[in-house]
């Protein structure tokens, strides 16, 4: 099997099954424990202030990025932790690149700085930031990278933008090492050529084989265009939908009975889920981030960490 691969998982954006907030709080601490006690590798937090599928009522109990991880990450010192993906014009990148800095710092190096361009208009529209069209957006997430990098790089930074400025942007204690900076998004014109210029991760999500293939190859053109090499980019894969069991059938039970059953699945024996995994494994993905689709139980990512996870060690 191939080695350095790497497992987290998806926190819950929002209660399933009628939950409480304190009995959501409580689900996600105790599943969070079992994750760090069986040798999980990292745990990933969406950003959003409502419900992200808009089918879903906006008002239900939604958790905020930043201060979750920042709990987590101190609670549970054996994970490291990222945002999949930080909405970039949700906060300034000089006060994103020292909110990062710092909290790189409190953790020891743990953390991974997940950037997009954003795209659920009404979170801007009720919080009154600007959304503009899907050009635009990308291009200030270009422009909020460069000012991200200067910040964790030069000592006095500077960055004069079309839509960022920043002049003498103090950033101590600069963070060593950086973040890894993952820009989310898998657009293949201008995405993924963010992605070859400026970033140390990639991710995709819930695609078959072919997609991905496609987007690598994609991205792998966009490294050599712009004189990158890609084999220094982390690919990672995002799954909604993941469910391990004893028996084919109870795997399909567990999606069938979950909101993200729509998703692209993992699903199956510990042997098929191997082998589903390991094809994204080929292709050159390294870090894999899951949802469990029977949470808040924690049968299907037990029997992942004890029977799946050490097939790739």
């Amino acid at each position: 099997m191939a080695s350095k691969i790497t497992f987290g998982w998806r926190v819950p954006d929002f209660p399933e099954g009628g939950a409480s907030s304190e009995q959501f709080r409580e689900q996600i601490f105790d599943f969070t424990g079992v994750l760090e006690a069986g040798g999980l590798d990292s745990i990933w937090v969406g950003d959003h202030f409502f419900p992200w599928p808009a089918e879903l009522d906006q008002s239900i109990d939604t958790i905020e990025a930043w201060t979750t991880l920042t709990f987590l990450l101190s609670r549970y010192p054996k994970l490291r932790g990222g945002s999949i993906v930080l909405s970039q014009g949700y906060r300034s990148p000089a006060v994103l690149a020292k909110m990062a800095a710092n909290l790189q710092w409190l953790t020891g190096g743990r953390f991974v700085l997940g950037l997009g361009a954003g795209w659920k208009e009404n979170e801007y529209r009720a919080y009154g930031l600007p959304f503009p069209a899907p050009g635009e957006r990308l291009r200030e997430l270009e422009e909020a990278v460069q000012v991200i990098r200067k910040m964790w790089t030069e000592e006095r930074p500077t960055f004069s933008g079309k839509y960022y400025n920043i002049d003498g942007a103090y950033c101590s204690p600069q963070p060593n090492p950086a973040p890894p900076l993952l820009i989310g998004g898998s657009g293949p014109q201008k995405t993924l050529r963010i992605v070859a210029k400026y970033g140390d991760w990639c991710n995709l999500n819930n695609s078959p084989l072919d997609f991905c293939q496609s987007r690598l190859d994609t991205l792998r053109e966009h490294c050599r265009q712009v004189g990158r090499n890609y084999d220094e980019i982390v690919k990672t894969f995002s799954s909604d939908t993941v469910a391990v069991a004893a028996t084919q059938a109870e795997a399909d039970q567990m999606v069938n009975d979950s909101f993200f059953r729509k998703f692209l699945s993992i699903a199956g024996t510990p042997d098929v889920v191997v082998e589903k995994i390991q094809a994204y494994v080929d292709m050159g993905f390294s870090h894999f981030i899951f949802r469990f689709v029977d949470f808040p139980k924690t049968n299907s990512a037990e029997l992942f960490m004890r029977e799946v996870m050490p097939r790739f060690v």
